[in-house]
């Protein structure tokens, strides 16, 4: 009886390494993917790609070609018509793209001196956010400055910018789209009214995708910078 006993413990004693080996082993595994998921082996990729349901396979990204055909880039704003005429006012302004992140939504306006004389501008664009009809949103506020919506967009304030015939100034428009109300209608701007300061003649502009501000109605705005030429 006693050689059995013996026999009996030394393998119950090896089960239990054994065990606590693989255990082990798989703990750490679980924590190496905890803190660096990029570390996860081909079997763990595998086991992943056996287990995935039929109907969850990833599809190709397609090509920047096919979304522009399916027209993926709904906010591409089209090249400015060089041959278009020179407004009045002797400025042309023109929207840019809107760069969305995170519910923040971030984009420029050009104004160019497409005169024949210099045209001086300090301080902030007037605005005026247009509904579909035309008519302006009164509940909304254009503010002086980026940082009441956000402090990643520098405003150097007012200052002197003067355009010789070609050059160009820009202003930076900031806002968010968040509805934080039910009962409050969101705002979805399809153009703008701007003029380079009050009181100067006024363009209005259309925008692809509109400025969607939800329930916000806040508006930030940077005074005009100069923009350096492009050589």
């Amino acid at each position: 009886m006693i050689p059995i006993r013996g026999r009996t413990a030394s393998r119950a004693l090896l089960v239990t390494a054994l065990t606590l080996a693989v255990a082990g082993c798989g703990l750490s595994g679980e924590l190496d993917r905890e803190l660096d998921p990029d570390r996860a082996g081909p079997s763990a990729a595998a086991s992943s790609a056996e287990t995935e349901a039929p109907g969850e396979l990833e599809l190709p990204v397609p090509s920047e070609a096919v979304e522009a055909e399916l027209g993926a880039d709904t906010r591409a704003v089209p090249p400015p018509d060089p041959t278009a005429a020179c407004p009045t006012s002797g400025v042309r302004m023109l929207p840019g793209l809107v760069d969305a992140a995170m519910g923040l939504r971030v984009m420029g306006v050009t104004l160019t001196n497409c005169g024949e004389k210099p045209y001086t501008v300090k301080g902030y664009p007037f605005i005026q956010l247009l509904d579909a009809d035309g008519e302006a949103h009164d509940d909304v506020r254009v503010l002086e400055g980026a940082r009441h919506i956000t402090t990643a967009v520098p405003d150097f304030g007012p200052h002197r910018v003067t355009l010789k015939p070609g050059e160009s100034a820009e202003t930076t428009l900031v806002w968010r789209n968040t509805v934080t109300e039910v009962a409050v209608p969101a705002v979805n701007a399809p153009a703008l009214r701007i003029a380079p300061l009050p009181g100067r003649p006024a363009e209005v502009l259309t925008l692809e995708g509109g400025l969607d501000l939800g329930n916000t109605g806040r508006l930030g705005t940077t005074a005009w910078t100069q923009l350096a030429p492009d050589f």
